[in-house]
């Protein structure tokens, strides 16, 4: 039987072209959210198996990749479920990690903590465009700081790094989960049904008003509750006046400073953003993940369709590994999207470093490879980029290969 030469599903093998491209994002991100005053951390990729199932993560907990006990702890005979057999798994996201992370540092953390976390994750998805089951993921989370100031700062970070990469005309959604909850309740829908439908109204951009008036009565909710529903969305608008009309409109179904405290990030971030984006507030914005407790942010770019990043306010998680609750609010890039772009582009990774290649005749003498290795090592001690290779039968496309990979000055060497 001969062995298996593709990746597994989902997963991909990185050619030496969008390597490039991958190391300078992750170079620009560190860069950028460092002047931002974010730590880089870093979390195992294996998370105890109560953790990842502890009913924070969504959808995502149907996605873990689990794995089996090891040695004598693992019993297939007296096993009789699933936890049984399972300890652990690949963590989903990094958010989790990151909880107990904090939870088991905290000691030795500043508060607040600005924390920068980049790693792979892995959901068993079903892969499409930008979509894999092992991917990078780049957070960016503020713990400790109970304001509106950890949105504006992971919101102007993220945006400040997309236009350093050269990203226009992009929009961030912005909500807030009380406003979700404070209009369930002033329509009229039972409680424990919260986040059910909330689930059909982040389909609002898929199938229209239309289609969630329709699913929701499907699922038998009150044509009352979804009449009402329906005429408050088709009346809010995007704006700082939509966030208003929602205000006096929920009255006392919303909490106090609610409104006021997304007016505020609205306005901060239109006012002093260093990127070309729009901010917009965005009423059917939900976010998947039921660990969301405050305002909830997505990128949105025409270019990819979709989502390329989001994140919010998790003012509730860590309390579940300390029994304390602790401020909380990250920002996630979607990574793999953004470099897919950058490749779709074409996108030519900036070099201040000149870049040469040397080509070694076949019949070179030991003496001349010296030679040859020690120019190199001198060049490349003043910065410039040194390739050394055999010269091939077929020099031109061997030289056209090199310039492909952007080195301008090719270099030969012979026997005299």
């Amino acid at each position: 039987m001969s062995l298996k030469k593709k990746p597994t599903t989902g997963m991909k093998d990185i050619l030496p072209r969008e390597m490039e491209i991958r190391d300078y994002v992750i170079g620009q991100i560190k860069e950028t959210y460092r002047t931002f005053g974010f730590q880089s951390i870093e979390t195992p990729c294996v998370e105890h198996i109560e953790n990842l199932n502890s009913k924070q993560g969504g959808e995502n907990e149907k996605l873990i990749f689990k794995i089996l006990k090891r040695g004598q702890k693992l019993n297939l005979d007296t096993a009789k479920t699933e936890l049984d057999l399972v300890d652990g798994g690949l963590r989903y996201d990094l958010t989790v990690p990151l909880s107990r992370y904090y939870a088991n540092n905290v000691n030795e953390l500043p508060s607040p903590f600005k924390a920068l976390q980049m790693g792979n994750v892995w959901r068993a998805d079903r892969p499409q465009r930008g979509r894999f089951r092992q991917f990078m993921q780049c957070d960016i989370d503020i713990l400790g700081e109970p304001t509106f100031l950890a949105e504006i700062e992971l919101i102007l970070a993220t945006t400040t790094l997309l236009g350093k990469l050269d990203f226009k005309n992009f929009t961030i959604r912005i909500n807030n989960r009380k406003i979700l909850k404070g209009m369930a309740k002033y329509c009229g829908f039972p409680q424990e049904s919260y986040d059910d439908v909330f689930i059909i109204l982040d389909k609002m951009d898929k199938i229209g008003m239309e289609g969630v008036e329709a699913e929701l009565l499907q699922s038998g909710y009150e044509p009352e509750a979804v009449e009402k529903c329906k005429t408050l969305f088709e009346t809010v608008t995007n704006d700082r006046d939509g966030v208003l009309y929602m205000k006096e409109t929920l009255a006392d179904c919303l909490e106090e400073g609610v409104a006021e405290d997304l007016i505020t990030i609205l306005s901060t971030v239109e006012e002093v953003k260093q990127a070309d984006f729009r901010i917009v507030f965005d009423p059917t914005l939900v976010r998947g993940m039921s660990y969301y407790t405050g305002p909830i942010f997505e990128i949105a770019m025409d270019e990819f369709g979709g989502s390329v990043g989001g994140g919010g306010r998790y003012d509730e998680m860590i309390g579940k590994f300390t029994g304390n609750d602790v401020c909380a609010c990250g920002f996630s890039i979607g990574f793999e999207r953004i470099v897919m772009l950058l490749l779709e582009r074409e996108f030519q990774v900036p070099t201040a470093a000149d870049k040469k290649a040397y080509l070694i005749d076949k019949k070179a003498s030991p003496e001349l490879i010296r030679k040859v290795i020690e120019k190199a090592g001198q060049e490349r001690a003043k910065g410039v980029q040194i390739s050394i290779s055999m010269m091939k039968k077929n020099k031109k496309f061997q030289k056209e290969q090199l310039q492909a990979e952007g080195y301008k000055e090719i270099e030969e060497f012979f026997e005299n």
